[in-house]
C-alpha cells in the first residue's frame, strides 16, 4: 500500500537546465521519496507464483526426457563387440576407458605404437605414459599389430595427430574393412595439403565411401577419465551413423548432440587450438581481462568467417565444437596450445617449448595451414596471422600486439 505519493512538480536538480544555479532548492522543486508499505503475506504469494511457474517447468522438461528416452533406440551398444582406438595417447585413451566401462563384454583394442606403453596397458591396466594413476578397464587391450587390431572391429576411433594421419593410414590401408566406420577424434588441418579429417581419412584409405564421423567439443581427457560431466558432438553428411555413433559413446556422464555439418565442426575443432595459443600469449605478457575478451571475441569472429565462407552453419560455430570448444581451450590452463602461448608470450622460444612437451599441440602446425585456408576463401584474420607470423619467429608477441592495436577501427561485423 502507498503510504504517500509523489507531489508535483518534480524535478532533478541533476538534469534541471538551471542546474548551475545555487542556494537551497524551493519546497515546490524538492523531490518527495516514494514510501511503501510491504505486507509481507502479499509479498510471499507472487514468489509462491514464480516457484509454482519453476516447478512445473521442470516437471515438463523431465517428464519429455522420459518420453523421448522411452522411444530412443539402444541396440547399437549392444551389437557393437568390438572398437578399436588408433593411437596411444591421452584422449585416445580417455575415450578406450569411456567405451569399455559401458560394457564389459566389449572388446576394446588399442593400437599403440610404444612396446613399453603395450605392456603396461596390458599387465597392470595403466597407461604409463599418459594415465599412470587412473586403472583401465579390463577389457582395454593393448597391440602393435595393426591387423589383429583391426580384425572384426565394429568402429575405429581415430586418434592419431593430423599431421601424422596420413602416412599412418596409408601404412594400414589394407587391414581395414572398406565399411569401417571411423571417429575422428583428430582435431587440425594438414599443413601442406590444408585438409581435414573427412579428406585426409578416405583418401589415404584409398576409399572414397569410408564411413565418416566427426567427434568435437570442450573434452579434456583427463576430466573424462575421471567421469566428470561433458557434452560433445558427433557429425557426419549420414544421419543414421551419427545417431548410431550417438548411442555407441552417450553415458550417465557424457552427452552426445548430432549434427550433419561437418565441415563446421571440423574447422571450429581446427581454429580453436590456433586461438588458445593467442590466448595463451595475453597470459604470459599479463595483459589483462580486457585484452583476453577483446582477443577471444575477435578470434570467435574469424574462425565464424572463414568458416561460412567454406559452406558451414553459423549455428556450428556458436555451439559445442565451437564456442564450447574455445571457451574450454582458451581459458583453462590444462590446454596443451594454450601452454604453448604462455610460454611465448613469457619470451620462451619455441624450439624450447616443443622439446619440453610429450605431447602434439596441434595449434602449432595449423597455424600456418589456417592462414593459407584464409587467403583461399579471402578472409582476413588478423589474430590467428599474427600467432601464424610469431610461430614462424617473423614477429614478436609484443609487436604483434602493437600491431594488432594499430588496426583500423572499423564496424564490428
Amino acid at each position: 500500500m502507498v503510504a504517500s505519493r509523489l507531489q508535483p512538480p518534480f524535478s532533478n536538480p541533476l538534469f534541471s537546465s538551471n542546474s548551475h544555479s545555487s542556494g537551497p532548492l524551493p519546497s515546490s522543486s524538492r523531490p518527495t521519496f516514494l514510501v511503501l508499505s510491504v505486507n509481507p503475506q502479499e509479498s510471499s504469494e507472487p514468489a509462491k507464483d514464480r516457484q509454482k511457474v519453476v516447478r512445473l517447468a521442470w516437471e515438463k522438461l523431465l517428464r519429455w526426457s522420459r518420453s523421448w528416452r522411452s522411444k530412443a533406440k539402444t541396440d547399437v551398444l549392444e551389437r557393437t563387440n568390438k572398437v578399436v582406438v588408433l593411437g596411444g595417447g591421452s584422449f585416445g585413451t580417455a575415450m578406450a576407458a569411456h567405451i569399455a566401462a559401458k560394457k564389459a563384454q566389449l572388446e576394446v583394442n588399442m593400437l599403440v605404437r610404444d612396446p613399453q606403453v603395450c605392456q603396461s596397458i596390458n599387465e597392470d591396466h595403466y597407461n604409463c605414459k599418459y594415465f599412470p594413476d587412473h586403472k583401465l578397464p579390463e577389457n582395454v587391450i593393448a597391440t602393435t599389430d595393426a591387423r589383429a587390431a583391426l580384425l572384426d572391429a565394429d568402429y575405429c576411433l581415430h586418434a592419431v595427430p593430423v599431421q601424422f594421419s596420413s602416412s599412418f593410414l596409408e601404412g594400414i590401408a589394407d587391414c581395414v574393412d572398406p565399411t569401417l566406420p571411423f571417429i575422428s577424434l583428430s582435431k587440425g588441418l594438414e599443413l601442406n595439403t590444408l585438409r581435414m579429417m573427412s579428406q585426409i581419412i578416405p583418401q589415404a584409405l584409398g576409399n572414397p565411401r569410408q564411413p565418416f564421423i566427426a567427434l568435437s567439443g570442450p573434452s579434456f581427457a583427463s576430466e573424462l577419465m575421471n567421469k566428470l560431466p561433458t557434452a560433445m558432438v558427433v557429425a557426419s553428411k549420414d544421419k543414421i551413423l551419427a545417431n548410431a555413433t550417438q548411442q555407441l559413446l552417450a553415458s550417465s556422464h557424457l552427452r552426445i548432440s548430432t549434427s550433419r555439418d561437418v565441415t563446421g565442426v571440423e574447422i571450429a575443432g581446427a581454429l580453436k587450438n590456433v586461438l588458445a595459443i593467442a590466448a595463451g600469449i595475453v597470459e604470459g605478457m599479463n595483459l589483462g581481462n580486457n585484452s583476453m575478451a577483446a582477443l577471444v571475441a575477435q578470434g570467435c569472429s574469424e574462425i565464424r568467417w572463414l568458416a561460412t565462407k567454406m559452406g558451414a552453419k553459423s549455428t556450428t560455430i556458436m555451439g559445442l565444437s565451437g564456442t564450447g570448444d574455445i571457451m574450454l581451450t582458451c581459458f583453462v590452463n590444462l590446454s596443451r596450445n594454450k601452454t604453448v602461448g604462455i610460454r611465448l608470450g613469457s619470451g620462451e622460444k619455441l624450439d624450447d617449448i616443443l622439446g619440453s612437451m610429450n605431447q602434439v599441440a596441434e595449434g602449432v602446425s595449423t597455424a600456418g595451414a589456417v592462414i593459407s585456408l584464409a587467403q583461399k576463401y579471402k578472409v582476413k584474420m588478423p589474430v590467428l596471422t599474427a600467432v601464424a607470423r610469431i610461430i614462424d619467429n617473423e614477429l614478436t608477441p609484443k609487436k604483434a600486439v602493437l600491431e594488432l592495436m594499430n588496426l583500423p577501427q572499423v564496424e564490428e561485423v
